[in-house]
């Protein structure tokens, strides 16, 4: 059975981690909170304390995933902050990844977070793919349409590990 890792694992990302768990996969989803953490299990999916800003806490749990989702679309914080996580967080988690069981990284590139972070974001994931031959891919899709995003984040998941 596959694992996924969802980063960020709030409200949508609940509603991916069911539909992966229906669909045969084990799922394991991120907070920044211990708040956020007794939703995820509920949702099916293993919950675990990570926060994007300290990419290091995400790393520690990728042993045993093949797909990195990083739902941070809309995530919300200081300006600095949801830019460090679209730029130079995110970058250095992908650097890391190469070392990793991790076969494929699906990006969320709509949002609230703003259009420079996502542009950015989808810039390094892009860069990432290409520079360590890591199958990526890019969700455009606005998260406030729930379904057609869950329906594309499910196609992006499939869409890494056939690639992989």
């Amino acid at each position: 059975m596959a694992r996924a890792l969802i980063v960020g694992c709030g409200c949508r990302g609940r509603g991916l981690a069911r539909r992966l768990v229906g669909d045969g996969w084990a799922v394991r989803g991120t907070s920044r909170s211990e708040d956020g953490l007794k939703a995820i299990a509920e949702a099916g999916a293993d919950p675990a304390l990570a926060d994007p800003d300290s990419p290091g806490t995400v790393h520690d749990l990728v042993g045993d995933v093949a797909v990195v989702h990083w739902l941070l679309g809309s995530a919300a914080g200081a300006p600095e902050q949801i830019e460090a996580i679209h730029g130079s967080r995110l970058e250095r988690l992908l650097e890391k990844l190469v070392d990793t069981p991790v076969r494929g990284f699906v990006y969320e590139a709509a949002g609230a977070a703003g259009a420079r972070p996502l542009a950015s974001g989808r810039a390094i994931v892009e860069s990432a793919g290409r520079t360590w031959r890591i199958p990526v891919e890019i969700v455009a899709a606005d998260p406030a349409d729930h379904g057609p995003w869950l329906d594309a984040m499910v196609a992006a998941t499939s869409a890494v590990l056939r690639r992989a």
